[in-house]
């Protein structure tokens, strides 16, 4: 958006509800929600803050669930970044512009057939799945549920609770998805974590260890996925399932997975 339109033509102005700092670089945090705002599970909107007297936009995945009356989302603060460190600085109360429509087609709507739905995420890249698991529909629309979530230390692998939560949600609601969970790190101690895999996505998805830790193959008949993140893991995982024979999902149909760059 133009920072010379003025941001009522485009956008509503909201409110920051809550920060929840889960380190010093990476937080979630909620706004107020518009009362005519919609959105489809995965899709991300485009927020705007007043830096010095000008508007700046960012787009942020959407991690709150489809149904509820605040919009949250899930950042990392950039060393020098423009939009996020005048984020870092804002308190409850604070304005936070939201654009009125959402975006994006990373969406589990787009897929055809399959039984497993692989959710694969490096750092912040993790956002959009956990809106996703917050709506039933994907626990039936799958029978496996794959996430995986790959950052360089321990304390950066977040809402660890949440998806245990939905879990325990799912099966109370006999709900037939099953979720598995399975975080990776690059720089931790392989010791200290010897049932963790450990090193990138992609090298788990060459090596098979993936798929051994998961108990599923990856294939064209069974397998759908999403692989959002690092653009450089991104462009090597879509290598890897192209030489398996997997294709990307296209607005005519067809396709087993579907990418998002996240920076």
């Amino acid at each position: 958006m133009n920072a010379q339109i003025p941001a009522t033509e485009k956008a509503t102005q909201e409110t920051l509800v809550s920060v929840h700092r889960w380190t010093d670089k990476l937080l979630t945090f909620r706004t107020t929600r518009p009362a005519e705002y919609r959105f489809t599970p995965g899709q991300f909107a485009r927020l705007g803050l007043l830096v010095n007297g000008e508007m700046v936009w960012r787009a942020y995945s959407i991690t709150s669930a489809e149904t509820e009356h605040e919009l949250e989302y899930y950042a990392i603060v950039v060393p020098d970044g423009l939009f996020t460190t005048a984020l870092n600085a804002l308190k409850p109360g604070d304005p936070v512009w939201v654009e009125k429509l959402s975006y994006g087609f990373m969406t589990p709507d787009r897929f055809g057939g399959g039984d497993d739905f692989w959710m694969l995420a490096t750092g912040t890249g993790l956002g959009p799945y956990v809106s996703i698991l917050q709506q039933p529909e994907v626990w039936r629309q799958f029978r496996n549920l794959v996430l995986v979530h790959c950052v360089r230390h321990e304390e950066e692998l977040t809402y660890q609770e949440k998806f245990q939560a939905l879990r325990e949600q799912a099966a109370a609601q006999n709900l037939p998805g099953r979720l598995q969970l399975i975080p990776m790190t690059t720089r931790d101690d392989a010791a200290g974590h010897p049932d963790r895999l450990h090193g990138r996505i992609t090298s788990a998805l060459r090596d098979g260890s993936l798929e051994r830790k998961a108990g599923l193959d990856i294939n064209s008949d069974a397998s759908r996925l999403m692989v959002c993140g690092n653009p450089d893991m991104i462009t090597e995982v879509r290598e890897i399932l192209r030489e398996r024979g997997l294709g990307p999902c296209r607005r005519a149909g067809g396709g087993q997975f579907i990418t998002e760059d996240y920076w």
